[in-house]
């Protein structure tokens, strides 16, 4: 389904956050690392990930983002992840991350990322909004209000890091994303770990009977790849695949994906 803009109500085509958020007071840049279909054997996605603006790490920015400039920092995500997909030339989907807690009136919300989009000429259509699990949410009801509308409007959705965060089991009761995200804690050295083992069986067992997709992140040995693809799982990211490329975009060696 291609997304579509939502029609927004005069009253609510600002909350009272965005009309009273001023200019983020620092920049920054971002890093793209891939996601890869082993099935296919290519690039399914591309994950925005937040650096300074000569590379610096993703903490060098995040620890410069407090409760007075949330809103405005989650809006030039999208904004900067958005026109950077676009000038890169990226024709596979771009997986942008979302603070939940910066996200007042989804409808609203939503329109800069809209506004974006055309003014870079960026597929709607190829837009993922993932949340991590590992950020504290507020007010899960909120969290699946978001996702709700989000997938109202066409987008496809995740969580990230599953396993490892707040939500866990609970939050997918509730809302079910397109694609689930294995947290790399679970990933790491799969192949010699029975407990990882039995954790993630379970998991795509019961992502199956949801209609979920399950992504392995964290890969980083051959091993790892291939038990998790002997289990079914043909989404996966991770240094054996590509590294975050600062400003630009991965290829893939052929080996990385194994034997077809």
């Amino acid at each position: 389904m291609i997304p579509i803009q939502p029609e927004v109500p005069a009253e609510h085509r600002a909350c009272g956050v965005c009309q009273t958020a001023g200019p983020l007071a620092f920049r920054f840049a971002f890093a793209y690392q891939p996601i890869v279909d082993c099935d296919t054997r290519s690039i399914y996605a591309y994950e925005a990930l937040v650096r300074g603006l000569n590379g610096e790490s993703a903490w060098s920015v995040l620890s410069q983002v407090d409760d007075s400039n949330r809103y405005q920092f989650d809006q030039a995500c999208r904004r900067e992840a958005i026109r950077g997909a676009a000038e890169l030339g990226m024709r596979e989907s771009l997986s942008i991350n979302f603070l939940p807690n910066a996200v007042y009136q989804p409808a609203a919300c939503i329109q800069g990322t809209f506004a974006a989009a055309r003014e870079f000429g960026f597929p709607l259509e190829n837009i993922i909004f993932e949340v991590t699990e590992g950020e504290e949410v507020t007010d899960r009801a909120h969290l699946v209000n978001i996702f709700r509308e989000y997938h109202r409007f066409g987008f496809r959705t995740a969580i990230d890091d599953f396993g490892a965060g707040y939500a866990g089991l609970n939050l997918l009761a509730e809302y079910q994303p397109d694609v689930l995200k294995l947290d790399m804690a679970l990933v790491r050295d799969i192949d010699s770990s029975r407990p990882k083992q039995a954790i993630v069986r379970g998991v795509m067992a019961m992502c199956r009977d949801l209609g979920i997709r399950v992504l392995a992140e964290g890969i980083e040995t051959t091993a790892e790849r291939d038990f998790l693809r002997s289990e079914g799982i043909s989404l996966m990211q991770g240094y054996l695949f590509g590294k975050p490329a600062f400003r630009a975009l991965s290829a893939i060696p052929a080996a990385a994906y194994g034997q077809a």
